[in-house]
C-alpha cells in the first residue's frame, strides 16, 4: 500500500524502504510532551510519520527531521508538504555526523526509531538495510548526538528491541541522559516482550514510570490500551 492515510494526514511511502509500522506509531503516539517543547527533532525520519505525529500532538513551530537516504527523504519533504503542518516542518538530507558537526540548535524533544538489527543479516536492499541494521546508526552515536543537541529540560525518546533495552539504558547513563519513563510491548498476552518504549532527561525523576502495553487481544483485535494510545491517529480506532 503507497499510501496510508491517517485521520488528519497521509503518508505516500512508495519511494521508501521502510512502510509505515506499528513501532513507529507506538513511539510518536507515546513520546512524553509534557515539557512543552517549542522544539523537536526526529533522527532518522524516514517517511515523516513520528514528525507528523508530533505536528499533530503539539504546537511546536519547529520540527525538524534528518534523513540520510535520498529517496525517504523526498518522500518525507512531500509528505510534509502535503500535511496540514507543512509551516512548521523541515527535512534535512544529512547523516547524524554531519548534522551534529554543525549544530545551529537545542531541542527540548528528540525523537528516533532507530535502525535495529544488530546480527549479521543482510537483504542486499541498500535502502532496506541502512533503514534497519544498527551499524547504519550506532546507538553510540545516536546517544552521543542527543547529549549534545537536546535542551535543559529536553526529553530523548526511542523505540528500540527489549533485548537492548539494558545496554542502551546504561549508554545513556554513561552520558548522563537518566530513564525517566519505559513502557515494554508486546503483540499479545501471551507472546514475550519484543519492545521497550524509553524516554531520558538530563536529570533522574525520584520515581521511575514504568509499564507494558500489549497490542493486540487476538489477530487484529486490539487492546483497550493500544486503542486509546493509538486512536487519534488511526482511521479505523
Amino acid at each position: 500500500m503507497s499510501l496510508f492515510s491517517f485521520k488528519q494526514f497521509s503518508i505516500q511511502q512508495d519511494k521508501t524502504a521502510m512502510k509505515v509500522g506499528t513501532d513507529g506509531v507506538l513511539l510518536g503516539a507515546w513520546c512524553p510532551i509534557d515539557n512543552n517543547p517549542k522544539s523537536i527533532l526526529d533522527i532518522g525520519t524516514g517517511t515523516g510519520l513520528i514528525a507528523l505525529m508530533l505536528a499533530q500532538r503539539t504546537s511546536t513551530e519547529q520540527i525538524d527531521a534528518l534523513e540520510i537516504d535520498e529517496n525517504a527523504y523526498e518522500q518525507a519533504v512531500d509528505n510534509f508538504e502535503n500535511s496540514p503542518w507543512n509551516d512548521r516542518l523541515y527535512c534535512f538530507h544529512a547523516g547524524l555526523d554531519e548534522f551534529v558537526d554543525d549544530p545551529e540548535d537545542e531541542y527540548d524533544i528528540i525523537v528516533c526509531n532507530p535502525p535495529f538489527y544488530s546480527e549479521d543479516f543482510k537483504t542486499g536492499n541498500e535502502s532496506r538495510d541502512l533503514a534497519r541494521f544498527q551499524e547504519a546508526l550506532p546507538f553510540e552515536e545516536l546517544i552521543e548526538a542527543a547529549d549534545l543537541l537536546l535542551s535543559e529540560n529536553g526529553i530523548f525518546a526511542v523505540i528500540i528491541p527489549y533485548k537492548e533495552e539494558e545496554r542502551f539504558v546504561d549508554l545513556c547513563a554513561e552520558l548522563e541522559l537518566y530513564l525517566v519513563k519505559v513502557t515494554r510491548v508486546k503483540g499479545n498476552n501471551t507472546s514475550p516482550i519484543v519492545r521497550s518504549l524509553l524516554a531520558f532527561k538530563h536529570f533522574e525523576l525520584p520515581v521511575l514510570e514504568a509499564d507494558e502495553i500489549v497490542i493486540e487481544v487476538n489477530r487484529h483485535e486490539y487492546t483497550n490500551e493500544y486503542i486509546a494510545l493509538t486512536e487519534d491517529f488511526y482511521l479505523k480506532m
